[in-house]
């Protein structure tokens, strides 16, 4: 972690700011779905990245409360290009819904955001996965899964790399010994709200390493999703805007394919 303002070699540090790490880049013509755009790091992503002139899709659960957001960015930068979309990471259904939606729609699509997350005490949800692990990773691998083809028409398209960006923490080195507990998923004698978090982000970095060898083609995502320094770079584990190591298990290509496999079979049914 790039701590007291030190800057690493991207030139940033744990100081830099979304607009910062974005100054002079223009993403005009570009569209970008951001989850959870209605609270948090995703409200400043989706502002700075419509700062820039991209037209985002605000993909959030509480519909009002995104439209407040929008609203409260158009205030500011009365040129913003936004729309609000409904979607609840923790339902299948609802990516399905969503992800037809959108590819009905016939909009392009250039950056993916997977910036939504939460933690909280144990609970299922309505497709009866730990609420966390559910919410934090399976529905945003079944939203990449069902909206990849359209990214990768949209990169043809428009001779523009496409990018997908996982927003994982620093949360993914304090995990169950096993990484990620494929047998006790719904475990709820064994649960630790903090452990299950950190499952949850650890799987949000090995989703993004799988991912990338399948594929040719707040401060830190934004950076991630705009800056020519990231054009090419694909797999890897940022921290403040600088390419950064993660733990062992995060690294792990085993884990990674048996993860995959492991969320194939949870979402089979949606694809």
């Amino acid at each position: 972690m790039w701590i007291f303002g030190w800057k690493g070699a991207s030139g940033f540090s744990a100081r830099s700011t979304a607009e910062e790490v974005t100054d002079g880049i223009d993403a005009t013509g570009l569209t970008a779905i951001v989850t959870g755009a209605s609270n948090g790091i995703g409200v400043e992503t989706a502002r700075v990245l419509a700062m820039h002139g991209a037209h985002v899709f605000m993909a959030v659960r509480n519909v009002d409360a995104g439209k407040s957001v929008k609203e409260a960015i158009l205030k500011e930068i009365p040129t913003a290009k936004l729309d609000v979309m409904h979607l609840d990471l923790s339902s299948l259904a609802s990516v399905k819904r969503f992800a037809s939606e959108y590819v009905s729609s016939g909009l392009p699509l250039n950056l993916l955001i997977n910036n939504a997350g939460m933690m909280c005490p144990y609970m299922l949800s309505t497709d009866n996965i730990e609420m966390q692990f559910a919410t934090n990773h399976v529905g945003h691998f079944l939203l990449t899964h069902l909206l990849l083809e359209r990214m990768k028409s949209t990169a043809l398209e428009s001779n523009q790399e496409g990018r997908i960006v996982n927003l994982s923490s620093e949360g993914h080195r304090f995990v169950y010994k096993e990484g990620i507990r494929f047998d006790k998923i719904n475990n709820e004698a064994e649960y630790n709200k903090f452990l299950a978090y950190g499952q949850s982000k650890l799987a949000n970095i090995l989703h993004a390493n799988e991912l990338a060898k399948r594929l040719t083609g707040a401060a830190t995502t934004c950076f991630a999703a705009l800056h020519p320094q990231m054009k090419g770079v694909t797999g890897e584990y940022l921290c403040d805007s600088n390419l950064y190591k993660p733990s062992p298990q995060g690294k792990d290509d085993e884990l990674a394919k048996k993860l995959w496999d492991f969320s194939l079979d949870l979402v089979h049914p949606f694809c």
